[in-house]
């Protein structure tokens, strides 16, 4: 069995994505069990924490849920800057969303971590009558990126929970001593365990 609680980390975590994608949606729906049909768009960015609790360590995530419209783009930088982990996200009833994901993708691979844990999210699934990128395209992009892959629905909540714990056990994994973005508070070092690179 693994020992509860030995480890306490804090994880800088970004979400990026047009505006309309469901950024804060997803957040809100994993901070605070929500969600609006109509939901305003972020100005700037909005803040929020959350903790999860694994087996091995309990993860606090800084979470920084950014703007989606063009005017907002030249301030992403400070926001993932230092990040452990990103989460990119298009809606799949739009593939404009889709390119412009792909070009937050590239942003991050020329200026983020390089270690950084990043996830690909196609959301808003529950309106699949109104599809216009398919799984295949996304689990392909990703898979040739490096990224991680989920589709998700703030809406139904199908996979949202699943996203963030995904996340906070690859942290856990990671070697915080050598990764930007995370701090560790409590318990001794372990050695060696190397950054992931390709799981879909």
């Amino acid at each position: 069995m693994a020992r509860t609680g030995n480890k306490n980390i804090q994880a800088k975590l970004v979400l990026l994505g047009d505006m309309g994608t469901g950024k804060t949606s997803l957040v809100l729906r994993f901070v605070k069990g929500q969600f609006f049909d109509f939901q305003e768009s972020t100005i700037g960015a909005a803040f929020f924490t959350q903790v999860l609790s694994l087996n091995e360590a309990t993860v606090k995530f800084d979470i920084w849920d950014t703007a989606g419209q063009e005017r907002y783009h030249s301030l992403a930088p400070m926001y993932y800057r230092g990040a452990a982990a990103a989460v990119v996200v298009y809606d799949v009833t739009s593939m404009d969303s889709f390119e412009k994901a792909k070009k937050w993708v590239q942003e991050l691979q020329r200026q983020g971590n390089p270690n950084l844990i990043m996830f690909l999210v196609a959301n808003k699934v529950d309106l699949e009558d109104k599809r216009k990128v398919g799984y295949e395209d996304g689990e392909l992009y990703a898979k040739e990126n490096g990224l991680s892959f989920l589709e998700t629905s703030a809406k139904t909540a199908q996979n949202v929970n699943e996203l963030f714990y995904e996340i906070a056990k690859r942290l856990v994994k990671a070697n915080p001593f050598r990764r930007a973005g995370m701090k560790l508070h409590t318990g001794r070092q372990e050695g060696g365990s190397r950054g992931f690179c390709c799981s879909s």
